[in-house]
């Protein structure tokens, strides 16, 4: 990973923004794009942190729009059921003045799976300028609070999983237990009666 991302540090920001846009047309099993963008700051100090966040923040939300667009065309092969629920989240989410923007905001700067927001942004067909919005800044606050931390607690904890694959490891299953869980939520309940309840994920419907 290192000897990828020194390729692309060659090409200042842009190489930053190119390899972030990648990271995130990826649906699932890239690692956490802070870590990227602190490595690529420990590989060139000189890299302003707020311009480095404001490329990386660019690169993601066009990565997560590719993602978002190219998901919208496996709706077609989803069960009647299936694009039922979608639509009453969109519904949902159309009622409120900032429903999109304040949902792809959350997901931008907390560790929730941003990849399946866009993934059923994609099959609900969204095209609101909000969902960019939103995410850009989000991602925007994330990225730049990660850079300002990074020395002094994120860089450390890296440190203690250098050449091993136990950090990576780690970050996967964490990912995939998101995953689980986001998937294992009744939308229509959380929607409809404002209650969390969970049902069995059905990854094959989705």
């Amino acid at each position: 990973m290192s000897d990828i991302l020194a390729i692309f540090a060659n090409l200042w920001y842009f190489g930053v923004f190119l390899f972030m846009y990648v990271l995130n047309t990826a649906p699932i099993l890239m690692p956490p794009t802070w870590i990227v963008l602190v490595s690529f700051h420990a590989l060139d100090p000189g890299l302003d942190p707020l311009v480095l966040a404001a490329v990386g923040a660019s690169g993601a939300t066009l990565g997560r729009f590719t993602l978002l667009r190219a998901t919208s065309y496996f709706r077609r092969f989803l069960s009647s059921d299936r694009k039922s629920s979608l639509d009453k989240i969109q519904n949902y989410l159309q009622t409120k003045k900032l429903g999109y923007f304040l949902a792809s905001f959350v997901f931008a700067t907390t560790p929730l799976p941003d990849n399946m927001l866009f993934i059923t942004y994609g099959l609900m067909k969204v095209k609101s300028v909000q969902v960019y919005c939103g995410y850009w800044i989000g991602r925007l606050i994330a990225y730049y609070v990660m850079l300002s931390i990074s020395s002094a607690v994120l860089t450390p904890f890296m440190q203690m999983f250098e050449e091993k694959y136990v950090g990576v490891l780690v970050i996967d299953l964490l990912s995939i237990v998101m995953l689980i869980v986001f998937a294992s939520i009744n939308w229509n309940v959380l929607v409809s009666e404002k209650k969390i309840r969970f049902v069995k994920p059905k990854f094959w419907k989705m």
